[in-house]
């Protein structure tokens, strides 16, 4: 290489030799979010391919009915696990960093028999509410919804192992599974199950989920159970099942919400409109649904950088890293989000020529993911500063808000109601999180805001 050229990139190359081989919490943490970004980028393309092909090959009304049975499924599946996913998260780099090695274990078999417990026990539930109120329901729907029930557990049982893996850091065992793996194998199992002749219905789709989540998740179990034996040794588990669940329920309840208001928009357009709107609105959507997974990436790696950061003194530094992780946010997706708009028309025609209608919705959802790109990861900086009481009452009043928007403009509006119920949810929830997070440790939490431009007094630390 040219000296001068290389004297020009220098400073590329020191960034990228700290990035790829820094052993500090920051580094580990930039490498943990470009790793989650590179799977959610394959991830992203994958689940728009495979459900361009699902929709073609299905058509509008069955991939309707699908989609609509699909979200439900993964709704319930993951609120099964009572907030368990995320609580590993806050616990376990805590008991690493005292050497807790009896928690540790306990911990880590406590999360996987929990949520395997509670989906199945919601299951039993859920069919049992079938059998009795069944004929209140489309028929068309029947059958998929109870082959989605016998899904819930392995769903349950992905989200925690995915939640040990990124507590770990192992952010590639702990997105494949679910981001790569499941949605390929869902693609592969549909088209092997039209060769040999079956029907291209919600019902087969729904096999064809079903076969592809438990394969996964068993997978999973085992390759999972064999790095924690490796990484910790046998010895005695140490259960503290009041402290995880005291914090695992408010977590439950704040990412329920959370899930909830990502959702609840498919859920209420399915339940006031036709399959084919359904399908439409979902397109739109999972269109510019390629954005969040910037917002995913982040979170995934400063979860445990906040929780790290809670037991430093240092708030100044908190800030640094709070803001820090609203610019990766904001950033990437504004850019991803206007390429994707800017061809919208195009990737909607892709699931057929009825779809194109739905571009207006993406241009409103659009804004609305903006808004929250513009505080970044907030809901897990309180989560992580044990402010999940709050975190509660934030997302409750989000969520009431985008409820009674989603119910106010569906009528009135119909997949334009929904979109801009949807937006206006997410720019309520932003709102309050940015005050929240403002109120309580005195730290502006903003894409262009400087961390440094006001000290950040001791008292606005949690108690």
């Amino acid at each position: 290489m040219p000296p001068a050229l290389r004297e020009r990139l220098q400073p590329l190359l020191d960034m990228l030799k700290a990035l790829l081989g820094g052993s500090d919490p920051r580094h580990l943490a930039q490498r943990v979010a470009l790793v989650a970004f590179s799977i959610r980028i394959v991830s992203a393309a994958i689940a728009f391919i495979s459900q361009i092909v699902l929709a073609r090959v299905m058509g509008e009304f069955e991939y309707g009915i699908f989609v609509f049975v699909w979200v439900l499924v993964v709704l319930f599946g993951n609120l099964s696990c009572l907030g368990f996913h995320t609580a590993i998260i806050r616990f376990l780099p805590q008991y690493h960093a005292r050497d807790a090695l009896p928690e540790i274990r306990g911990l880590t078999t406590t999360v996987r028999v929990f949520a395997l417990v509670s989906a199945t026990a919601l299951a039993a539930a859920g069919i049992a509410g079938l059998w009795l109120f069944g004929d209140r329901i489309d028929g068309y729907y029947l059958v998929p919804l109870y082959l989605g029930i016998f899904t819930l557990p392995m769903i349950a049982l992905g989200d925690v192992m995915d939640g040990t893996s990124r507590a770990h850091s192992w952010a590639v065992s702990a997105l494949s599974p679910t981001y790569l793996i499941r949605p390929i194998l869902i693609l592969a199992l549909m088209m092997l199950a039209l060769m040999i002749g079956e029907p291209a219905t919600a019902r087969t789709a729904m096999i064809a989920a079903m076969a592809a989540t438990y394969l996964t998740s068993v997978t999973q179990f085992f390759i999972l159970s064999w790095r924690l034996r490796k990484r910790y040794v046998k010895g005695p588990r140490r259960l503290e099942f009041g402290t995880w669940i005291r914090v695992a329920l408010p977590i439950f309840l704040i990412e329920g919400f959370g899930f909830m208001l990502t959702n609840s928009d498919v859920v209420i357009v399915g339940l006031y409109l036709d399959p084919e709107s359904v399908a439409i609105y979902f397109a739109a959507a999972k269109t510019m649904a390629l954005v969040h997974f910037v917002m995913f990436s982040v979170k995934a790696a400063a979860s445990p950088r906040f929780s790290a950061a809670m037991a430093d003194p240092d708030r100044q530094q908190l800030a640094v890293i709070a803001v820090e992780s609203a610019k990766w946010s904001f950033w990437p997706s504004l850019l991803v989000g206007a390429a994707v708009l800017a061809s919208g028309n195009f990737l909607l025609s892709l699931f057929g020529p009825s779809f194109v209608s739905g571009y207006p919705l993406m241009a409103i959802l659009y804004a609305g993911i903006m808004a929250k790109a513009l505080i970044g990861p907030a809901e897990a900086f309180l989560t992580m500063a044990g402010q999940q009481n709050l975190c509660v009452a934030l997302y409750a009043a989000a969520l009431a808000a985008n409820l009674a928007l989603n119910v106010t403009l569906i009528p009135m509006f119909g997949l334009t109601g929904a979109a801009i119920a949807t937006a206006g949810a997410m720019f309520v929830e932003a709102a309050l999180l940015h005050v929240a997070v403002r109120r309580i440790f005195g730290i502006v939490l903003f894409a262009f805001a400087d961390p440094h431009a006001r000290p950040i007094k001791a008292e606005a630390s949690p108690s």
